[in-house]
C-alpha cells in the first residue's frame, strides 16, 4: 500500500496531553496515522503522519 507522509513539529512548549489530542484530531477528521514520533533533548517533538493514498483508477480498467 502507497500512503502520503507528514511531518510536523511540536515546540517544547506543547504538552503531552496536548499534543496526543492534535494528532488524536489529525487521525479523527482527517484520516491521518502515526507513523513516527521523536522526542529530541530540548523537549521539541518531530512527527510523522501518514494515510493512505487513494487510489484515483476506477477498479477493472487499465491504463
Amino acid at each position: 500500500m502507497d500512503y502520503e507522509y507528514a511531518p510536523l513539529r511540536l515546540p517544547p512548549d506543547v504538552d503531552r496531553m496536548t499534543a496526543a489530542v492534535r494528532l488524536a484530531l489529525q487521525a479523527e477528521y482527517a484520516g491521518w496515522e502515526l507513523d513516527r514520533l521523536r522526542l529530541l533533548k530540548d523537549g521539541t517533538r518531530k512527527v510523522v503522519l501518514r494515510r493512505p493514498l487513494l487510489n484515483p483508477l476506477v477498479p477493472g480498467l487499465s491504463t
